[in-house]
């Protein structure tokens, strides 16, 4: 067996006054200031304590096994000795705790990640061994002469909740053993390193977040989503630039990322909203290095970034201009249809063109040419191309180019008529 580290002891140097802050920020915090909170006979003297500390008036603590000291000074200046005693655990006990943190895969992880895995908590309260004080379990002593915990004994627990926040080992202090006594154990009775167990990936299995679901805060709402993106910061400085990075188009990068992140943002929530898995994959979908040249241009760069936009991505300056209007217009999708050219199947041309005859008379009905997906008016400078979401886009020809004109339609007679529509204004 091991024996007590009587003889061990920290001093943790006062902490700053906690404005504006919860003293526990952690599930076994909160639940040391339970055991705090559920056993005061006086609730002032509990609020009193909690002002004290939340003032910085808590000085260095003392932790050792069994006992936590301090020196708590009063709003009238005068400073008191306040201790508070936790019983230590047998060396039974701390044997059996050793067993219980190695049987479970991360337990060890855990502690060495500064966490208390709450199923090794309830494991261990279940053999009998209870690491976080439960009711009465906090003994106050102080040298104001209370009997029961007084405004000095509670800013100290306050205070160490703190501490325990940072650092659980604070605790096993208190109830026996050194952190390096505990580490040794755990290495002896593993059979491997402690050092190995750090090196796992860090986290608590999925039982251990369930079985703390009971002591952890619910979580807060979502933010509401902005009108628009965010403004990155200003990279207009007096440092002179690394060899390579042009600040203009770095800060072109950066103005088009906020934009992308808003619009992926808001199409997500909008997904989830509306509980649409489509949406979601949608909204995430990773574009092509073609794509992505197109998006940067569409957000308006100077002429020297739209130029090495084009370069990048294999275009000129027109076919550019022509790929960025497309994309105004719907996304990767409309660039897709810009420059892609695939077969639908022949029940997909069989549908359309009953659309068709179904839209115009027999004489007035519009002659169309087909290949591939791409329908051209005979004698007039209008398409209509189809996207593989089945979607027919309306296109107009201009300067020997054809053009995109408008958003698409699952309607083929619909998506003509905007074609239409728009070489006459075109015209006009």
């Amino acid at each position: 067996m091991t024996r007590y580290d009587d003889d061990a002891e920290r001093t943790f140097a006062a902490l700053p006054p906690a404005q504006g802050r919860a003293f526990a920020q952690t599930w076994w915090g909160r639940s040391w200031l339970k055991a705090l909170e559920d056993a005061a006979l006086d609730t002032a003297q509990v609020k009193t304590g909690r002002r004290l500390a939340r003032a910085g008036a808590v000085g260095a603590v003392s932790v050792r096994p069994g006992r936590i000291t301090a020196v708590v000074t009063d709003r009238d200046r005068t400073a008191h000795r306040a201790d508070v005693l936790l019983e230590k655990l047998s060396d039974a006990q701390w044997d059996r705790f050793v067993d219980l943190a190695i049987e479970r895969s991360g337990h060890v992880a855990a502690l060495l990640d500064r966490d208390m895995p709450p199923h090794l908590v309830e494991d261990a309260a279940t053999a009998g061994i209870d690491l976080l004080p439960g009711l009465g379990d906090l003994e106050p002593e102080c040298d104001c002469g209370a009997w029961d915990h007084c405004g000095h004994t509670a800013a100290l627990c306050y205070q160490v909740a703190r501490l325990l926040d940072q650092d659980p080992f604070v605790l096993l202090l208190m109830r026996g053993r050194a952190e390096s006594t505990v580490l040794d154990a755990l290495q002896t009775h593993g059979g491997a390193p402690a050092q190995e167990s750090a090196a796992r990936p860090a986290g608590v299995d999925a039982a251990e977040a369930y079985a703390a679901g009971h002591v952890l805060p619910p979580l807060p709402a979502l933010p509401v989503l902005r009108e628009g993106p965010g403004v990155p910061p200003s990279l207009e400085t007096e440092a002179v630039p690394p060899a390579g990075v042009d600040p203009v188009a770095l800060a072109h990068v950066a103005s088009q990322a906020a934009v992308e992140a808003h619009r992926l943002l808001a199409e997500a929530l909008r997904g989830e909203a509306l509980g649409d898995g489509q949406a979601l994959q949608a909204a995430y979908a990773e574009p092509t290095a073609s794509q992505d040249a197109v998006r940067l241009a569409a957000g308006d760069p100077g002429p020297e970034v739209l130029h090495r936009l084009g370069e990048g991505s294999g275009r000129d300056a027109a076919e550019l201009a022509v790929a960025v209007r497309a994309w105004r217009l719907g996304g990767a999708a409309a660039l897709s249809v810009l420059e892609e050219e695939w077969t639908p199947e022949d029940e997909t041309f069989a549908r359309a063109r009953a659309a068709l005859g179904a839209a115009w008379g027999e004489e007035e009905r519009p002659s169309l040419r087909a290949r591939a997906n791409r329908w051209t008016a005979v004698g007039a400078p209008h398409q209509l191309r189809l996207d593989r979401d089945g979607r027919w886009w309306p296109y107009r020809r201009e300067r020997g180019r054809w053009l995109p004109v408008g958003s698409p339609a699952q309607d083929p007679a619909t998506a003509l008529a905007a074609a239409a529509l728009a070489a006459d204004e075109e015209t006009a």
